[in-house]
Order: C-alpha cells, then sequence, then structure tokens
C-alpha cells in the first residue's frame, strides 16, 4: 500500500517475462518422456532367429543380468536381427544404467560371432517417434531412388532446423554382384576367398604421406577406390608362370540392385518411406510448416516420375487439439469475466478481478519454460483448470473491501482491514486446492510424467493468484475504487442492471428459505450427501470404464499381419497384394495405403524396434478427415479384422486404430513363455478361439 509503483511494477516484470517464455515455448501433443528402459540392437547378417538366439540373445541376457536396477528384461530374435530390452525400476539414472551395460558388453564381445556386428544402445524417448512420414513413388527413376533421395530430399530437410534425422526405408540398394565360374576357379587353382581378399585390398585408397615444394606441404594420396563397375574387370588376380589372370576371365561382373528383402508398395505403386525425427525439445508444429514449406522447391529438383505423398503428419492433430484448448481457455476468460460482472455489479471491481487472471497464467509459461517444457496438451488443460480458480481469491478480498467501503470508509482504509480480515482465510483456501495438486508432482511411472505439469502449472498459478490477491487486489482497489451508493440508478448502460438486481434478490429470499430448512433437517443434509458420496464411488469402481489415455478418431490407422515362418518375401507380397484389393474394393475412406512387405536388408533402429520379417506385413492407412466419412476408425478397424479373419494365410494380426504411442494399440495383451514352440503355439491358439467367443 505505501509502494504502489513497485508492487504494479513487480506483476508487470511478471507479466513481460511470462510472454517472453511463451514466445520460445513448443509446441507437442504431449510432455516429453524418456522411458527408463534400454534396448541392445544387434545385427547379425545372414543368421536365422535360431542362431540369432543361440549365439547372441542368450549371451547378452545372461551378461546383462547383473545390472543395476534392473527390473524385467525382455528380447525378441528374428532374422539377422537380436533386440534385447531391458526395464529399469522408475528412477533410474540411465546414463549410469548405459555405462554398465557397455562394460558388460565389451567383455562378451569376444564371444559374438565374427560377422556379426557390434551391440548398438538404443534410449527410447517420445522426441524419437516420427514426427512426419512421406510416400514417395517412382516409375523409371525407381532404380536410382536412395541416390536421388538422399541427395535432393533428406540433406536439404536435415538442414531445417530442429530435424533430427531423416530415414529412408524400402529404397532399392545398388550391388556389384561378381559371379565367379567354378570350373575355371578351379582351372587356374583359385578360391572365392582369394578373389574376395583381391578384391579388398584393390578398392582401398592409401595414404602416401606428404611432400614439400618450396613453401608449400601437400598431402599425396593414392585413389584406389573403383569408380565404376567395369574397372573391376582389370583386376589382376594371378600371375603364375607367367600367365596373367583378370577378373573377366574367371567372373562375370553385373551392375544391379540388391535383391528384394522388402516390397514397399504405395496405393500398388513401387515406392519407399521416409521418416522425419525432431531433435529433444524442438517445435513438433514449427518443424512440419517448414517442411511443408520447402516441399515445392525439392518435388521441382526431382525427376518428373518421382511423386512424394504425405503419410503421417502430427502437426494436425496437435494443432486440433492446442487450437480447442486455447479456445476454451479464452471462452473460459470470457465467461469469469461475464460471471464477475453479473455478480458484483461494477465494472471497476470486475476489471482487478481480470487483471488477476493473465498475472497468474502467465507463471505457468515461465515454469514451462525454464523446466524446458511444451506447450501441449496438459500444459493447456491445466491452465483450463485453474483458470476458474485464480479469481477465487481476489473476490474474496475484494468483496470485503467493497463491503469496508459501502460502511463508509475510505477506498484505502477499507483496503487495508478488509485485506487483513480475509487474508488467513485466503490463504488458507489455497493451501487446500495445493494439497490435491502437489502431490500429482510426486506420483512416479509414466502417468508421474504426464501429470507432473499438471499438478506444477495449477500449484504455481493459484500460488501466485493468492499473492496478487493480497497485494495487487487491494494496492488497485485503492486506487480505483470509489465511494459510491449500492444501488444501480437504471439510467443509460444501467438499465441492464434491473432484471439482474431482481434476479439476485430472488436468489438471496431463495438461499434464506433452503438455509433454514436444511438448518431444521439437520440429519437429512448429512446424510443425503453421504448415501451419494457412497455411492459414487460405487459407480466409479464398478461402472465406470477407466483406460490410460482416451482414443480419438483420427485419420491414420495401422496393421500389422503375420503369415507362416519361412515363407518367401515374394509369396508374402502376392497375399499382400489380395489384402490390397479388399482395401480398394471395400475402404473409400482410404486415401493413401502404405503397404510394407519383409524386412529391410539394412540395419536401422526403425527395422530392428518394429515386427519385421519375411512373412510380416506392415499397412499405414491415412483415411479422410473423420467430418468428411460415415464411418469412424474404430468402425473401420473393426470391419477390417473381419476381412483378415477370411484369409486362412493370416496366423495373427494386430489392427491399431491411430498412430503413435498414446493411442490405438491393444487394449489387453497375453504372453505365454515356454521352451516348445509347438505347446504355446497350442496354446496361444486355444485361448485366441476362447477370447473370440
Amino acid at each position: 500500500m505505501k509502494k504502489p509503483i513497485s508492487t504494479a511494477l513487480i506483476f508487470v516484470a511478471v507479466i513481460i517475462f511470462g510472454l517472453f517464455s511463451l514466445n520460445r515455448l513448443a509446441i507437442d501433443q504431449l510432455p516429453e518422456m524418456d522411458l527408463p528402459a534400454i534396448s541392445v540392437i544387434t545385427t547379425y547378417s545372414g543368421a536365422n532367429a535360431e542362431d540369432v538366439e543361440n549365439n547372441i540373445t542368450r549371451r547378452i541376457e545372461d551378461g546383462l543380468n547383473t545390472v543395476s536396477n534392473l527390473k524385467e528384461i525382455t528380447s525378441r530374435s528374428s532374422d539377422g536381427v537380436s533386440l534385447v530390452s531391458l526395464e529399469f525400476e522408475w528412477g533410474t539414472n540411465l546414463d549410469e544404467a548405459s555405462n554398465e551395460m557397455r562394460d558388460a558388453l565389451g567383455r562378451l564381445s569376444e564371444y559374438f560371432p565374427e560377422d556379426a556386428e557390434d551391440p548398438i544402445l538404443f534410449r527410447f524417448s517420445s522426441s524419437m517417434m516420427p514426427i512426419m512420414s512421406f510416400a514417395i513413388t517412382a516409375e523409371e527413376s525407381y532404380p536410382a531412388l536412395q541416390k536421388i533421395l538422399e541427395e535432393q530430399f533428406s540433406n536439404r530437410l536435415s538442414r531445417i532446423d530442429g530435424v533430427g534425422s531423416v530415414s529412408i526405408m524400402g529404397a532399392p540398394v545398388r550391388e556389384i554382384q561378381v559371379n565367379v565360374d567354378p570350373v575355371k576357379l578351379e582351372a587356374y587353382g583359385l578360391t572365392v576367398e582369394q578373389i574376395g581378399g583381391i578384391i579388398a585390398q584393390e578398392n582401398i585408397n592409401v595414404s602416401g604421406g606428404t611432400i614439400d615444394i618450396g613453401n608449400h606441404t601437400y598431402n599425396i594420396k593414392a585413389d584406389g577406390e573403383f569408380n565404376s563397375s567395369d574397372e573391376l574387370k582389370s583386376i589382376l588376380i594371378s600371375n603364375l608362370g607367367g600367365q596373367e589372370v583378370y577378373l573377366r576371365d574367371i567372373a562375370e561382373i553385373k551392375d544391379t540392385l540388391e535383391k528384394e528383402t522388402l516390397d514397399e508398395r504405395v496405393n500398388g505403386n513401387k515406392g519407399v518411406r521416409v521418416m522425419i525425427q525432431k531433435q529433444s525439445g524442438a517445435n513438433t508444429v514449427k518443424i512440419i510448416e517448414e517442411v511443408k514449406q520447402m516441399l515445392p522447391t525439392i518435388e521441382k529438383n526431382l525427376p518428373s516420375d518421382v511423386t512424394i505423398h504425405l503419410l503421417g503428419d502430427s502437426s494436425k492433430h496437435i494443432n486440433d487439439s492446442i487450437s480447442s484448448l486455447s479456445d476454451t481457455v479464452m471462452f473460459a476468460f470470457l465467461f469469469v469475466i461475464l460471471v464477475v460482472l453479473f455478480f458484483l455489479g461494477r465494472w471497476r471491481a470486475t476489471l482487478i478481478i481480470c487483471l488477476t487472471i493473465p498475472i497468474s497464467l502467465v507463471v505457468a509459461f515461465i515454469y514451462l519454460n525454464l523446466t524446458g517444457g511444451t506447450l501441449n496438451i496438459v500444459s493447456l488443460s491445466s491452465l483450463s483448470i485453474a483458470i476458474g480458480m485464480v479469481v477465487d481469491d481476489a473476490i474474496v478480498v475484494l468483496e470485503n473491501i467493497t463491503t469496508h467501503i459501502e460502511r463508509g470508509s475510505k477506498p484505502r482504509e477499507a483496503a487495508i482491514y478488509g485485506t487483513n480480515e480475509v487474508w488467513l482465510s485466503v490463504i488458507a483456501t489455497t493451501l487446500v486446492v495445493v494439497a490435491v495438486f502437489l502431490p500429482l508432482t510426486m506420483v512416479g511411472g509414466m502417468a508421474g510424467v504426464l501429470f507432473e505439469q499438471l499438478g506444477w502449472i495449477v500449484t504455481l498459478v493459484v500460488s501466485t493468484s493468492t499473492i496478487a490477491a493480497i497485494s495487487l487486489t487491494p494496492m488497485l482497489s485503492a486506487l480505483m475504487l470509489r465511494l459510491e451508493n449500492n444501488k444501480h440508478t437504471y439510467k443509460g448502460l444501467s438499465i441492464v442492471y434491473k432484471p439482474i438486481d431482481k434476479f439476485l434478490a430472488w436468489l438471496d429470499k431463495a438461499y434464506e428459505k433452503m438455509l433454514r430448512w436444511c438448518v431444521r433437517h439437520k440429519k437429512i443434509v448429512f446424510f443425503v450427501p453421504m448415501v451419494l458420496f457412497v455411492f459414487g464411488m460405487w459407480l466409479f469402481g464398478a461402472k465406470i470404464p477407466s483406460e490410460f489415455m482416451p482414443a480419438s478418431d483420427g485419420d491414420q490407422m495401422s496393421a500389422t499381419i503375420t503369415l507362416d515362418q519361412n515363407l518367401s518375401v515374394e509369396y508374402t507380397s502376392a497375399v499382400a497384394r489380395r489384402i490390397d484389393s479388399i482395401v480398394y474394393a471395400k475402404y473409400p475412406e482410404v486415401m493413401l495405403l502404405s503397404t510394407s512387405a519383409g524386412s529391410s536388408s539394412s540395419s536401422n533402429v526403425f527395422a530392428a524396434m518394429s515386427t519385421t520379417g519375411s512373412n510380416v506385413i506392415n499397412y499405414t492407412f491415412r483415411l479422410t478427415d473423420p467430418a468428411d466419412r460415415e464411418r469412424t476408425v474404430f468402425e473401420i478397424a473393426d470391419a477390417f479384422r473381419a476381412d483378415l479373419a477370411t484369409i486362412p494365410e493370416i496366423k495373427r494380426s494386430n489392427v491399431s486404430s491411430g498412430m503413435g504411442m498414446m493411442g490405438g494399440g491393444s487394449s489387453v495383451q497375453v504372453q505365454i513363455f515356454g521352451h516348445d514352440f509347438e505347446r504355446t503355439n497350442e496354446i496361444a491358439t486355444d485361448l485366441m478361439n476362447q477370447f473370440s467367443k
């Protein structure tokens, strides 16, 4: 009260820092989550699943069993790839756990097969989920699509600020084949290993040291790497007895494409998939907007037969969610103003109350900026919850100050005495709210990560509103409120208060009657709420279904289909074409269909973490907007499951009505463990039949 300018400047500074923080915040769908899990990915090219399990997976499992804070260890062995996942207790320092795992793997490296690559540690984070995906098709340019996309597409997109990586999947890979004639090989007394060693020795660049010429020093390098496949023909293989034998004399050199192990189709046409990941903490929406702005320039430099199709765009759902919540916050702000004006009936008092709202809310932006958070569904929902609470304390203080003014006190005196009477009650009310929401910051597990922002934002916002209520509100009341007649004159614009005053007078009388009745019927007033409480708890525990995250009707759907083991990619692709024809005939809602049959020959994280194999088909559907179709994504998924059940080659399938880690997954998963695969398959089939009933 003695220093109103200093008080005002403090809160102005809070608003400035809040707006500055808001401008720096990234926009995402959910808070960033680092799950307490680390995976070990090991590639063993050419080995079947059984060899991978015996020679790599089991050894890694045995070696990593001693890692500290280990909760569970699981593994999956497939053709050429071993995936061992370690789940730790929440709160475990993953950097220390990674170091322990590296030490253990270092001791195991000598026991791995020579052809196996070094194990790779992979820490999963929500920021690693692809934020954007493309399906790219080509006709004449298809054989060179890998190089075209690397030079013209992925390299350019990687330069966008915030882009972590751009991965290309399913592109054809160039391969130089040396087909040796065994008869000639035997005639010259050579072996395949000798030829391979000679080719490897010839295909290297060798450093020749340095040479000084005058005042300059130059590095010398002998370029031995081949520039074309024709150069292989001139490699000297043998000079036994003065007879020179070149590679062209004993082998046929073919410049071709690697044998196809992954059949990628986009709406039935040959194509590839491109996944874009962001850096940790980067703005998802901003990155996707910049990618879309760059696409027209990229398309101009691509061959005319190369077509880019947007397969997945996470910014659409984020923008829709954020826009909806932003509108909710703005409407809540407007309705709070109208309600305060309706009951207080004074524009000066309403203005004082409304100043509390932005001052309290911007503190949330400061918190998010300092902690590296983002504007997401949880943080905006927190603001929506808190916006109705921030005016409570200010209303209590202001109403008491107004009462003193109406009794004849001067505004300054009324502000001092009115605030002194209620400040303790105001703080107690805030502490009750804090006691409800602050424990959310201490919850463990994934729920704790998700709702930590909710607990902190509501706690900080209501605490700031209390500080403003007992400091800023009295100061503004002393300066802005006037000693006026409590009754409206109903002249001019004040005519609108006539029906309001009548309603409030009726409400006072109705409340007085209800209060008198409650006092006379104490037992009814006590037991009826208790019965309603018990009934509500019974409904909550027994009747109301529960789930971790609510499902939403989006524009994406995915499916993983598994056939019999040891089937060729060609046969799997033929089954995929039959499924494609069903989709084209019965699902007009599908705008884009991406089909992936088989597994990529190159080792990458996406291939290792997903279900792939020569007998596996992965589908990604891009649907029309929910407003433009009659069926929901859940109804489409159910219909597709029914159609898949009619195909006898399919052993199992999983249809997910969504994309990403938070929606559309299986509600219940049953895992069966055992050493006899035939027995476990029998049990699984029996359970599946019982569940289907």
